[in-house]
């Protein structure tokens, strides 16, 4: 993938990400220091300059700040003329967590947790932090006056994060923290697929209140990355039939259009004016040429049509309130 990416903007944040924004998870959790500096590096050359990442996955935050501070080495020195760019090229959303194997995501959590990442990355003030896996409380308590979500206003009102997002997985709880008109991004996964649609209405709420989409998980952990070989789980579990024979019948189509599966499936979220960018984890170099290939194609308009003919039925999506 060229850095000449197209860049969109992320709702009225005033940020702008490309089509392709690269996922950190299995960087933090699988990599040790020397292969995630050398991947994250090989991805700010290959244009993959908007990073998104997590406190909690794994040493996905002290990576990539080694890795900023490498780039940054590099400003203004002839190292730069390899194309690998600058830490000021690289934008780097992050989420607050509780700690690992806690429950608690109090108030005090939030700001001990944004503290952490700006350690860790290396950064005075982070631009996007995203309030994640929100499914983990009641909205309730989440929106109290000692709740996390009051600790993120606060942290924004004094400058130390610029946007705040929310990122999850239940799209009628995403929409209740869209509709407090407080959030301005939001990242959904698994559910705006060929496979699963269930993000429409959410898109629809961002749309009216100016909030910004950020798309994960295109390929449903698998299923969608495969031009042949079974077909076993989609989303963390098992497929049922009507999503077997879906992706069955997406390979059809994709081999008589001369196309990858995985180039349809990373494209279908794009194709939603709505949508600013694809979140896409890889933990190789393999991984990110393949998936900088596979945005590269040129998928013919007529295949839409028989990719939107091939969805599973609703009730075969996560719908409103699945995980």
């Amino acid at each position: 993938m060229s850095a000449a990416q197209t860049e969109q903007a992320l709702g009225a944040t005033g940020l702008r990400v490309p089509a392709v924004v690269l996922g950190t998870s299995g960087i933090g959790r699988r990599l040790d220091l020397p292969a995630a500096t050398a991947l994250l590096r090989a991805a700010a050359a290959a244009g993959w300059r908007t990073w998104d990442t997590s406190n909690e996955y794994g040493d996905a935050e002290a990576f990539i700040g080694s890795a900023l501070a490498g780039l940054a080495s590099l400003d203004g020195a002839a190292g730069t003329a390899d194309g690998v760019g600058t830490a000021g090229e690289v934008q780097v959303f992050t989420k607050v967590d509780p700690v690992p194997g806690s429950k608690d995501f109090s108030g005090a959590r939030v700001r001990a947790s944004v503290a952490e990442s700006l350690e860790r990355l290396g950064l005075d003030r982070l631009p996007l932090v995203h309030f994640h896996d929100p499914e983990r409380m009641a909205f309730a308590d989440a929106v109290a006056p000692d709740g996390p979500v009051r600790a993120l206003l606060e942290l924004r009102e004094a400058g130390v994060i610029e946007h705040l997002g929310v990122a999850g997985g239940p799209i009628g709880l995403l929409r209740q923290y869209v509709r407090t008109g407080e959030f301005e991004a939001v990242v959904t996964h698994n559910r705006l697929t060929l496979l699963d649609r269930s993000a429409q209405t959410l898109l629809d709420d961002c749309a009216d209140h100016g909030v910004g989409v950020l798309n994960a998980a295109p390929f449903g952990g698998g299923a969608l990355a495969d031009d042949d070989g079974p077909v076993r789980s989609y989303h963390y579990r098992d497929v049922d039939a009507a999503q077997r024979d879906a992706v069955l019948r997406i390979r059809e189509i994709a081999r008589a259009a001369g196309v990858p599966v995985g180039a349809l499936a990373l494209r279908a979220g794009n194709r939603d004016p709505r949508v600013a960018g694809t979140i896409v984890g890889v933990s190789s170099t393999t991984q990110l040429t393949q998936v900088a290939a596979w945005a590269a194609v040129d998928v013919p308009d007529d295949v839409w049509p028989e990719l939107d003919a091939a969805l599973p039925d609703p009730a075969h999506w996560t719908g409103e309130l699945g995980r």
